[in-house]
């Protein structure tokens, strides 16, 4: 969008805008940069991105407020829809574009992820992968989210599906395989709509200072004319039994509330998902 479109992101108080993705060379590497100025210049910080790659594979470092820090790692995949001419070099700006969902690679994020990590530090490994729609996870993706919580990453904050996607549990630590879009300009577009691409979710994850999931909290939201409201009752009722059936096999339940927030329970800790107030 129109750099001086950027008001959005700071109204809505954003810490950080992860760029590995497949649309953030459209305007070739001329608008890579503009994005990355105009962010910078607004306060939002980045990662996924750079002038070269040091400075791509760079994670955002976001002081909490109770002490310490949360740092944001983000890459993409080819299989988002990433070009290989869009990956960073030495010299050359670009995006962290994951050559393969390997161990070798988990090995070396992970790596990365070592060098900044302090003790109790939350470590966000956000990634932009698989395709559009469908509700199936590749098993790759499954064995790589794997590899890098085994490595200490906190999070995996999966993304590229226009719709919300299975949600795991993995030794105490979330993994959102596709978190779905949240707002776009997709409206109209014919021929999807069984998922449902106008629901939604802003996602409440509870953590404790070890890195354990403790509760989830899922606010469905409707997008209509490049607007969010809150998402009907009904239509709570529907993402919740498409997120519950997508997710059952991964062992998370999904469950509807009173107040129209939807929570999970996993089968490890098995305790509830609802925020504590």
């Amino acid at each position: 969008m129109h750099p001086e479109n950027v008001a959005c992101l700071t109204a809505a108080q954003i810490d950080v805008c992860t760029l590995a993705n497949n649309y953030v060379l459209d305007y070739g590497r001329r608008g890579l940069i503009e994005t990355l100025d105009t962010l910078a210049h607004a306060g939002l910080k980045t990662a996924g991105a750079g002038r070269n790659l040091v400075q791509a594979r760079k994670p955002a470092i976001v002081p909490l407020p109770t002490g310490g820090r949360i740092a944001v790692f983000a890459a993409g995949s080819e299989s988002s829809g990433i070009l290989p001419s869009w990956s960073a070099g030495e010299r050359e700006s670009g995006v962290v574009l994951l050559p393969d969902l390997s161990l070798e690679t988990a090995t070396d994020l992970v790596a990365q992820v070592k060098t900044v990590k302090h003790q109790n530090d939350p470590i966000v490994a956000s990634i932009h992968w698989g395709t559009n729609w469908g509700y199936d996870v590749s098993p790759d993706q499954v064995r790589f989210a794997h590899w890098l919580i085994d490595g200490g990453v906190d999070i995996v904050h999966g993304h590229s599906s226009h719709h919300p996607r299975p949600i795991e549990v993995y030794r105490g630590r979330l993994v959102l395989y596709g978190s779905g879009d949240f707002l776009n300009d997709y409206e109209g577009i014919a021929g999807y709509e069984p998922y449902r691409s106008d629901l939604t979710l802003m996602y409440f994850a509870t953590m404790e200072t070890t890195g354990d999931l403790t509760a989830l909290s899922m606010v469905p939201m409707q997008l209509r004319q490049l607007r969010l409201r809150r998402a009907s009752l009904s239509d709570a009722r529907w993402l919740r039994d498409s997120l519950a059936r997508a997710s059952a096999p991964f062992g998370s339940e999904v469950e509807l509330g009173p107040d129209g927030l939807l929570g999970l329970r996993w089968s490890r800790a098995r305790r509830w998902g609802w925020p504590s107030a």
